[in-house]
């Protein structure tokens, strides 16, 4: 009966993984195929001949190179000013003691609650009265930190014994001395995490980045992708080149850094 069951639950998760896997392998593959392979119907699964030029052809009907630019800029600052306020942040909530500290708390967690949705049009109007749509701030002021990774850090650095921060004060080392040379290499798991995750999530932002750029100077990756889609017409086989374009190199991100986000994960008990 055991192994009955075994059975049941390996077969029911690799039809669960071939569901998933089969739309990026198929996108992947039709962007190696023509026209003609991919809109036939039946569907061709395999193409006859590897058509790689698709990719260069993204390259000369839409500026992707402009895109991936705008998208490496944007995500890489957003990354270190998330983990910037968020390890300040979190130090604070964890090692000073000031007044109010356990409203300001409850307030963070609070926020957590409030829908991205709900607060995006106000977003947008503070950015358009100060004079920044169609420029990188817009793309990135709104994002310069993050309570959730705020409350993470907040949660991983209750482990660490306070005794660390005494002992540095001691021996004459000011905070940020603290923070540089003990804080950050014992979180270092948990910082990585963060660093990939919002990486990754910045990446893949769409709505914010439609609503505050309507130029090709400034559109990221997935708003380009979109306007492709829209510019070539019926050239699917393109479409799908270049989505490929657009996934493969978080893909590649996340299979280098996948242990280093299980660990953090792991280690700080976070759920979802």
């Amino acid at each position: 009966m055991k192994r009955v069951i075994i059975f049941i639950c390996y077969f029911f998760l690799i039809v669960l993984a071939i569901i998933t896997v089969f739309p990026f392998v198929y996108m992947v593959l039709g962007g190696l195929m023509t026209r003609s392979e991919v809109t036939s119907i039946p569907p061709t699964i395999i193409p006859a001949h590897l058509q790689f030029a698709n990719f260069l052809d993204v390259f000369e009907k839409a500026p992707f190179i402009r895109y991936f630019f705008n998208t490496v800029f944007v995500s890489a600052v957003t990354t270190i000013a998330t983990l910037i306020t968020a390890v300040l942040a979190s130090f604070a909530l964890t090692s000073l003691e000031f007044r109010f500290k356990k409203v300001v708390l409850a307030i963070m967690v609070s926020l957590l609650m409030v829908p991205y949705e709900s607060i995006i049009f106000t977003n947008f109007n503070t950015i358009a009265r100060l004079g920044l749509l169609n420029t990188y701030a817009s793309l990135i002021i709104p994002f310069l930190t993050s309570i959730f990774y705020i409350y993470y850090l907040n949660s991983y650095l209750s482990g660490i014994s306070i005794t660390y921060y005494k002992a540095a004060k001691i021996d004459g080392a000011s905070d940020m001395e603290y923070i540089r040379k003990i804080l950050v290499p014992m979180t270092k798991p948990a910082l990585v995490t963060v660093g990939i995750l919002t990486f990754i999530s910045s990446w893949n932002s769409f709505l914010w980045p439609l609503l505050v750029t309507n130029d090709k100077a400034h559109r990221l990756l997935n708003n380009g992708l979109s306007a492709f889609s829209t510019e070539s017409g019926s050239d699917v086989h393109l479409q799908l080149a270049a989505a490929t374009l657009t996934v493969i190199p978080i893909l590649i991100i996340y299979f280098i850094f996948r242990k280093e986000i299980i660990r953090g994960v792991a280690k700080n008990g976070l759920k979802g």
